[in-house]
């Protein structure tokens, strides 16, 4: 019987909390804050797992505050990056662009969190954070494009209950998978009656299948070709860099619409003058030579890019940020072997954050935190959309489908989506290319709003980028929360 009892409160969860202070604007908010995990429960009110989070609401206040819930991509990983890059009270420090020396890191009072506006909540989805199935659910039970959309939507409305915010304005913010997944978070909670004010978006991908380079598939070619532009145009390998990065990459936009993606169309039959003419302006815009465009029939994938731009200094350049550069592991390869700005970004993030997740926020040191997924024995991603199936066949990844219905029958919701132009992981030009075949009209096509920053994947890290991402949020919020 005691057993029984003590695997029944095993089953609830175990919480975490702490007081926390964040200064922003000279101003200190004092902070209410639990980590750890609660009970999900499925349609019927059924144990189904344990999610784990960490939420911050405002100290002794009334005041019914807009809530945002925060989740990282992968798929799968824990909302660690998103935690203590931009979002939470505290930031780590970064060498941005180069590596951070090693621990102790430092970590810093955040100015650039969005806890002046609104409480928060940080979601590690099931399999990472302190997130596990409970009672007869497994791991690929939740490990899916809809299996994923229906558990977190599930726990925000829990959340919501739990906290009594559903009269509150609602956010979700995602970033890299987490802006494909929060497409479909909103359509799922809408569809249940619950509707945001706003979606935020940071390195977003709607349409994933459009960053794989699969067979037939130009428009990934198309896509990222511009960020191979402004990679090499900060690298200083174009022909001519313009007035300045913006007036480069629209003469970019330009070529690609006008003359790449008719030279993909017509496949062989162009003519040798239009090969080579094509050919050279890809030269010139990339960085990389006419004789190795015209060899890969002016198809490039990413990381035959990495590796390609700098090889002849022995230098690859980084997916997550280009910016970055690293040793080049072997110079005979087609392909890229690492990924230089996830080496030098990802140690100090994690670092910082265990630390201060045991230490700052108290959580439970008997508990272990997973920052992603993919470290876990048979990880496997079901990568099927009911969105997306025709034919009994599952023809695309991609959840735009949801974001445009979830947008034309709510005609009040915003997107704000913040764009790396150096991200080679979430590149800028696909989610304008989604974002121009919504089939939205002029007026609810304005809902979206859209913002670049000079920077990677991981925004954040750029020293220049984080007041400004501070204030467009700020902003954002504050016009869609009256």
């Amino acid at each position: 019987m005691e057993k029984e009892m003590e695997l029944n409160d095993l089953m609830k969860g175990e919480i975490f909390t702490s007081k926390q202070s964040v200064i922003i604007n000279g101003k200190t908010i004092n902070l209410d804050a639990e980590t750890g995990t609660i009970q999900l429960r499925d349609e019927n009110d059924k144990p189904i797992a344990l999610s784990g989070f960490t939420h911050y609401k405002k100290t002794d206040t009334n005041e019914n505050r807009p809530i945002v819930f925060a989740f990282n991509g992968g798929p799968l990983q824990a909302s660690f990056w998103l935690h203590i890059g931009i979002l939470g009270p505290k930031r780590v420090v970064t060498n941005d662009p180069f590596h951070t020396n090693p621990a102790s890191y430092k970590v810093v009072n955040n100015e650039f969190s969005i806890l002046d506006k609104a409480d928060l909540v940080l979601i590690d989805p099931i399999g990472t954070g302190f997130s596990k199935p409970i009672g007869e659910s497994k791991f690929e039970d939740f490990w899916g494009v809809d299996q994923d959309i229906r558990s977190i939507g599930l726990f925000i409305e829990q959340f919501l209950a739990r906290t009594e915010k559903y009269n509150a304005p609602k956010y979700i913010l995602g970033e890299s998978y987490g802006t494909l997944r929060s497409a479909g978070v909103t359509k799922y909670l809408q569809d249940r009656g619950v509707v945001m004010n706003g979606v935020i978006m940071i390195g977003a991908v709607l349409e994933m299948h459009n960053l794989l380079f699969g067979p037939g598939n130009d428009i990934c070619y198309l896509i990222h070709f511009p960020t191979y532009a402004a990679t090499a145009w900060y690298h200083n390998k174009v022909k001519d860099k313009g007035e300045s990065l913006e007036s480069f990459l629209n003469d970019v936009r330009k070529f690609t619409e006008n003359e790449y993606a008719p030279a993909l169309f017509k496949g062989d039959q162009l003519t040798d003058t239009e090969r080579n003419t094509v050919a050279q302006k890809l030269a010139d815009y990339s960085g990389v030579s006419k004789e190795y465009w015209l060899k890969a029939n002016f198809r490039v994938s990413n990381s035959e890019f990495f590796q390609e731009l700098l090889r002849d200094t022995g230098l690859t350049v980084g997916r997550l940020d280009s910016r970055y550069t690293g040793v080049n592991e072997n110079l005979l390869s087609q392909f890229a072997l690492t990924d230089p700005a996830g080496d030098a970004i990802l140690p100090p993030i994690i670092g910082a954050f265990k630390d201060y997740l045991y230490n700052d926020l108290s959580a439970g040191k008997h508990l272990t935190y997973t920052p992603m997924a993919a470290t876990r024995p048979n990880f496997k991603w079901d990568w099927r959309h009911s969105g997306n199936i025709v034919w009994n066949a599952d023809l695309a990844v991609s959840t735009l489908p949801d974001l445009t219905s979830a947008m034309k029958r709510n005609p009040n919701l915003k997107v704000l989506i913040l764009n790396g132009y150096y991200d080679v992981a979430t590149v800028f030009y696909g989610v304008e290319y989604s974002i121009n075949h919504m089939g939205l009209d002029a007026e609810l096509k304005k809902n979206i709003i859209m913002k670049y920053y000079e920077s990677g994947h991981t925004l954040y890290v750029h020293e220049p980028s984080r007041p400004k991402i501070k204030n467009d949020i700020d902003e954002f919020i504050d016009q869609t929360s009256k």
